[in-house]
């Protein structure tokens, strides 16, 4: 089994952690919260006092955070770990970030003599726990194949997107999809109910009609519909209202540059914005809900 150094413990990181330790491989964790890393070394990882020392021993290093600031600080800033990683080590980005930026830290990389892939997840949290996670992967076909043995201990389906970047390409088309379905399942429930339905009743014939999805249907955002989703825990937990706004901000950015029209996605955007600001941010993006209910 492999010495992997993880960095990144958030949400979606310290699960697909916790699987790669239960795969049994040997992890060195490094996260900024003391908390994360506390949970991780219960589980048997060690804890490093800092990224650069995560990595130094290493075979392979995988990397889970928030933005493309974050990924670009990590790899090639002033303190980066680009010069502290041994040649010829497999990096994984799991991150979401900008295609860009993917690319940038990719060519760095293979500067340093370092065979990385950006594979960006869906799944969610709950995915992320049960090991059942997408990977959507960027880069050389050779670098997949060594990766693979990896990627299959924390999830179950792996794409090849394309070159580095093409995963996050891949990745944000497929969130900035899922902020629509999510605004739309909202506002579909929200009218229901507003009109005197069942949420649950609402629910259950729409996931037997032609408005059925992967939000309606597995992530339910009207409280009290589903068992085990973020709804039912007062949108605790799950992906967060901010994270899905800096996708649908990443989406904006793609389609700026490869001038391609987003109306839906602008508007997504907007909504969650909206909801952000009037102090949101932190809850379960399926609290869009809360925007869009019907005034009492």
């Amino acid at each position: 089994m492999s010495h992997i150094a993880f960095i990144g413990l958030g949400n979606m990181g310290a699960p697909m952690a916790l699987n790669l330790i239960k795969a049994g491989h040997q992890l060195t964790v490094f996260d900024l919260s003391q908390q994360a890393l506390a949970k991780l070394t219960e589980a048997g990882a060690t804890a490093a006092a800092d990224a650069k020392s995560a990595v130094k021993d290493a075979a392979i290093v995988v990397s889970m955070l928030p933005a493309s600031a974050h990924v670009e600080a990590l790899y090639t800033g002033e303190q980066g770990i680009l010069p502290h990683i041994k040649k010829g080590t497999l990096v994984i980005d799991c991150s979401t970030i900008a295609p860009e930026s993917a690319r940038k830290v990719a060519r760095a990389a293979k500067e340093a003599g370092l065979n990385m892939i950006d594979a960006p997840v869906s799944g969610g949290t709950a995915g992320a726990a049960a090991g059942t996670l997408t990977f959507i992967v960027g880069g050389d076909t050779a670098i997949l194949e060594e990766a693979r043995p990896i990627l299959s201990a924390m999830g179950k389906n792996i794409f090849h997107a394309g070159d580095s970047g093409a995963g996050q390409i891949a990745k944000i088309c497929n969130n900035m999809l899922l902020g629509i379905l999510m605004a739309g399942t909202a506002e579909a429930l929200a009218l229901g109910v507003a009109n005197g339905l069942d949420p649950k009743v609402l629910s259950d014939i729409m996931s037997k009609s032609s408005g059925r999805n992967w939000a309606l249907e597995l992530y339910n955002p009207f409280p009290g519909v589903m068992d085990n989703v973020p709804a039912s825990r007062g949108y605790s937990g799950g992906f967060g209202v901010d994270l899905m706004l800096k996708d649908l901000g990443l989406a904006a950015e793609a389609a700026l540059f490869a001038r391609s029209a987003i109306p839906l996605g602008e508007l997504a955007r907007n909504l969650y914005s909206l909801h952000s600001k009037g102090g949101s941010g932190a809850l379960d993006f399926s609290s869009i809900q809360q925007l869009l209910a019907p005034a009492k």
